[in-house]
């Protein structure tokens, strides 16, 4: 009896010390970039070049990033959120990608800005199985779990985004007649593919014109003469901020006044719209995923006034006006979350296998009934808009939040 007793307990020890060791094995699992103080996260934005506006989302994410560490961090760990500009410049973003990777030894790098840049790092980043998350660009091809499984989106795709538009005009102006014009690039095909996908048999005789620039172009004004010449009466506008603004305002100069749509990347009230002029801008359509900070009806939201706080004590000098602070309010909170869920397993494969797991997630500043969901499969996480119309000093929605996934 007492040999009995011994071996269970000499087995019952035996599984202790398995279940305790296994346990710390479990417990903190740690890639380069992270530690039980820290987590490192790089990010490249175009803090100049053609494309600055959009450099106030990195100094957004990096004010949300302080308010996380001033609470304590995540799970006991601080951030630590190193920035490089890129200037909108594909050479440059590998260059500074490179530097992020291999002198500053980041655990991944999150939300890096723009199509051309992306595209010139996706292949780098995942060779060295490092995760490009969340990448601020809504090109299609960021959903491919299969090809790039280090890779992942954040906002709508473009050509999702394409095929909303597309569908507002078949159902609200089946004649009509679209010019278009598009950023010669990745950024601009996806979404003139959008568009053409989702008008079907009907986009040879429905578009026009198609008109491409280059954003070394320091105007647009030509085109839009000639696509006025065209004898469009619908303009979708494919532009990043500094050539939607300049469109708005020589469609006002010239006298022409067609159905005008704006793509959701240059929907920015503060960035676009007001400095277009206000009275150049009635009834622009355009498409959002986020609410307004500019817009009233959200005055009273809870997760509005939480950004809201957020910016009088962490990013004071910001312009609410501006949709680049809530994109960026967003983009962090959904990796905040992220980071979260890894736990103490900080590994590169982890942070990836966590990223493709949300479930309804609702960061505060999207629409109602606009929700972040990923899977294994599944590397696009917002895939619904609602549309919108400008009026007045704001942007006010109509109709259901539309997916626009591709089927």
């Amino acid at each position: 009896m007492q040999v009995v007793q011994q071996l269970r307990i000499a087995a019952l020890a035996t599984a202790v010390i398995a279940l305790t060791s296994g346990g710390a094995l479990a417990q903190k699992k740690y890639d380069t970039g992270a530690s039980d103080t820290e987590i490192k996260i790089g990010n490249i934005m175009p803090y100049s070049g053609p494309a600055s506006a959009y450099g106030v989302i990195g100094k957004t994410e990096e004010a949300y990033f302080k308010k996380i560490n001033a609470e304590g961090g995540i799970n006991g760990r601080k951030i630590t959120f190193v920035s490089y500009d890129d200037a909108y410049s594909p050479p440059k973003a590998v260059e500074q990608v490179r530097k992020l990777v291999e002198s500053d030894e980041v655990l991944f790098v999150f939300n890096p800005l723009g199509t051309p840049s992306n595209s010139a790092i996706q292949k780098y980043l995942n060779g060295k199985k490092i995760p490009q998350l969340f990448v601020a660009t809504g090109a299609t091809k960021w959903n491919d779990p299969k090809n790039f499984p280090w890779t992942m989106g954040w906002q709508p795709s473009y050509q999702s985004e394409g095929r909303i538009y597309a569908k507002y005009l078949l159902k609200d102006k089946p004649g009509a007649k679209i010019g278009v014009l598009f950023q010669n690039d990745d950024f601009g095909k996806d979404y003139l593919k959008g568009l053409k996908d989702g008008l079907g048999d009907k986009a040879a005789s429905m578009i026009v014109l198609e008109e491409s620039y280059e954003t070394s172009e320091p105007s647009i004004d030509g085109h839009i003469v000639k696509l006025k010449a065209s004898g469009a009466d619908t303009f979708f506008s494919v532009t990043t901020p500094k050539f939607a603004a300049q469109a708005i305002k020589k469609l006002a100069e010239i006298d022409w006044h067609p159905l005008h749509i704006v793509v959701n990347v240059s929907a920015s009230v503060g960035s676009v719209i007001k400095p277009a002029g206000f009275e150049n801008s009635q009834g622009i359509l355009s498409a959002a995923y986020a609410k307004d900070a500019a817009d009233a009806q959200w005055a009273n939201d809870p997760g509005m006034k939480k950004f809201t706080e957020f910016l009088a004590q962490y990013y004071p000098d910001a312009n609410k006006l501006d949709s680049s602070t809530v994109y960026g309010y967003g983009a962090a909170q959904t990796l905040v979350k992220v980071l979260q869920m890894c736990g103490d397993d900080l590994t590169r494969a982890n942070v990836m296998k966590q990223a493709a797991s949300l479930k309804d997630f609702t960061p505060d500043t999207l629409l109602p009934g606009v929700k972040i969901n990923t899977s294994a499969t599944d590397f696009a996480p917002i895939e619904q808009l609602q549309m919108q119309r400008f009026k007045g000093e704001k942007w006010e929605l109509f109709g259901e939040a539309i997916s626009g996934a591709i089927e």
